[in-house]
């Protein structure tokens, strides 16, 4: 063998070792880490319908947090989120350099984007602002200008604007798909009544059970919606007849009401969560709460 093949070869072997992280991004899994902690406590609170500390009744958060943004594709928000950082983790133990950063450089600068998407409509849509959503960004951002920073050598000679041109037009065709979903408008119960839909409506009324709800929360909506053209039959008060910025109304907060729906039925309160109507007839004692079953 020549002295230029195994100089060669030398070569090659020590490029490809210098490409290798000798380990773990730490700063990067640092930042994931209270990522991870922050969306898995909000993907927590999503699935078990329980309340968020520091979100008060139609209060930003809790607007937020309650609007239809919340969701996606029957997920929560948040618990995209989770996946995002969880993938940004995972990222951080990839050894060759410009693979790991080229993947942290995506996830980084999509959910940037995606994160900035849900700021804007929260800001100007709802008109509210989550300190959680606010944090997510900012923890997101710091992945991003991490990762700006730590671009390796190899990538050098890459200009920024053929970097994020792709992903860019990634992000955007994800929050076009996401925002016509939102966008698209819902339909409206229509007659004829169901007869036995109306008997549970009116059941539910004559036994003094009482719906508490807020006109811009989605569930108090998708609530609704089971009764079809019966749900003016409904025992329902709105606890923000002034919009979702205003005090809640006085009989809301005398009750004690602190999240939305919340359905009270002989003395039980059921807070947070959507009931179906099988539910609603077994805990109020209608006379045929099996055929809803």
């Amino acid at each position: 063998m020549s002295k230029k093949t195994k100089a060669r070869r030398v070569s090659r072997s020590s490029a490809s070792a210098s490409s290798l992280r000798s380990s773990p991004n730490w700063p990067l899994l640092a930042v994931s880490g209270v990522g991870i902690a922050l969306t898995a406590y909000l993907s927590w609170a999503a699935f078990s319908g329980g309340g968020v500390r520091g979100c008060s009744a139609g209060g930003g958060c809790d607007v937020v947090l309650n609007s239809q943004w919340a969701t996606l594709f029957g997920l929560p928000t948040a618990f995209w989120g989770l996946l995002a950082y969880i993938s940004l983790a995972a990222i951080a133990f990839i050894r060759k350099a410009e693979t790991h950063w080229l993947y942290a450089w995506t996830v980084a600068l999509v959910g940037v984007c995606f994160s900035l998407y849900l700021t804007v409509v929260s800001l100007t849509i709802l008109q509210s602002a989550c300190p959680y959503c606010l944090t997510s960004l900012t923890l997101m951002s710091a992945a991003l200008a991490l990762v700006v920073w730590q671009r390796p050598p190899e990538l050098a000679h890459r200009s920024w604007v053929g970097l994020a041109a792709g992903r860019a037009a990634l992000a955007a065709v994800v929050i076009f798909v996401v925002h016509s979903s939102y966008a698209a408008p819902q339909a409206e119960p229509i007659g004829p009544e169901d007869p036995k839909i109306r008997a549970l409506a009116e059941h539910l009324s004559e036994q003094g059970v009482i719906f508490y709800g807020a006109s811009w929360c989605p569930h108090c909506q998708e609530q609704k919606r089971l009764f079809g053209a019966s749900v003016v039959r409904l025992p329902y008060i709105e606890c923000s007849p002034a919009g979702p910025n205003a005090p809640q109304a006085p009989s809301c907060t005398s009750a004690g009401i602190q999240s939305y729906p919340t359905w009270v039925i002989g003395g039980q309160t059921i807070a947070g969560e959507v009931l179906t109507l099988a539910q609603l007839a077994v805990a109020s004692g209608f006379p045929d709460a099996s055929s809803f079953q």
